[in-house]
């Protein structure tokens, strides 16, 4: 488990739900709690809030034992936008509550994540949202929203793999205590499980390169957010708490970062979603 800067805690490894929808989407997130994951990690711009309050519905596991996380998507940026697209989630979700409420892209031309974070905090200090954090903001707009609030988020979920290992903003969240999630952990069609130093450690501990590379973030601090259909790829990903890198296979992995290692144009000072 990771603690959170409000007290509260996630687990050190989440399941990510983009683009399940629909029966498929519900029957994922009811496989990935039988197998134990405890996080679950939708978003509005997902479409699919729905089937996974469904999948947690039709679950054994219990309600406060899961960690859901869902995101406000671009286009209701602003004060009173965030508490009424907060009102649609839940209801989507079919939960009284969201345990981890993030605002999904900064969209810095619209200039509005400002407000958009105080009606956050708002949320947090009345109960409805257990914890309140970011995706893709950068350093700059992360001491905005703490400049402004006196309220810093608890995560910022980024793009995170071994090509694009945000050295840097790992190192700023770790200065002000922000936990570091990542999206696209196994970065996704890029060949990062074929890369040399994975495939070498793979091999030293008779393990899968997706393993080694799950394992590779938990062991730098951050929090991977993997996604499969597939149960037996959700068991093979969830099954990494045994293994342990050395020093140097991890170095290895990390120096396999370069300048353009991000999957596609997804640079927050200038990518939006609506």
């Amino acid at each position: 488990m990771r603690e959170l800067n409000d007290g509260t805690t996630i687990p050190d490894i989440g399941f990510g739900t983009y683009p399940l929808r629909g029966e498929q989407g519900a029957d994922a997130v009811v496989s990935a709690l039988e197998i134990g994951y405890r996080l679950i990690d939708t978003a509005v711009n997902y479409g699919n809030e729905d089937a996974v309050g469904q999948g947690i519905a039709r679950s054994d596991v219990a309600r406060e034992d899961i960690v859901v996380t869902t995101k406000l998507p671009g286009r209701d940026h602003g004060y009173d936008e965030t508490l009424a697209s907060f009102d649609r989630s839940i209801e989507a979700l079919g939960l009284d509550t969201i345990d981890l409420y993030l605002i999904h892209w900064p969209n810095p031309s619209v200039d509005k994540f400002v407000d958009t974070w105080r009606a956050m905090v708002q949320l947090k200090e009345s109960g409805r949202a257990r914890s309140i954090g970011v995706s893709n903001f950068t350093p700059e707009f992360l001491t905005r929203i703490g400049d402004a609030t006196g309220v810093l988020p608890a995560v910022n979920q980024v793009e995170l793999h071994p090509f694009f290992p945000q050295v840097e903003l790992r190192a700023f969240h770790a200065e002000h205590g922000i936990v570091t999630e990542a999206w696209s952990p196994l970065g996704k069609r890029a060949p990062v499980k074929e890369a040399e130093p994975v495939t070498t450690a793979a091999a030293a501990h008779d393990v899968t390169p997706a393993q080694v590379v799950l394992r590779w973030h938990q062991q730098i601090g951050s929090v991977p957010i993997p996604k499969s259909g597939d149960p037996a790829r959700q068991r093979e990903n969830f099954d990494i708490a045994g293994l342990t890198l050395t020093d140097d296979e991890v170095a290895a992995i990390t120096a396999l970062g370069r300048p353009d290692g991000r999957l596609f144009d997804g640079d927050p000072n200038t990518h939006e979603e609506m």
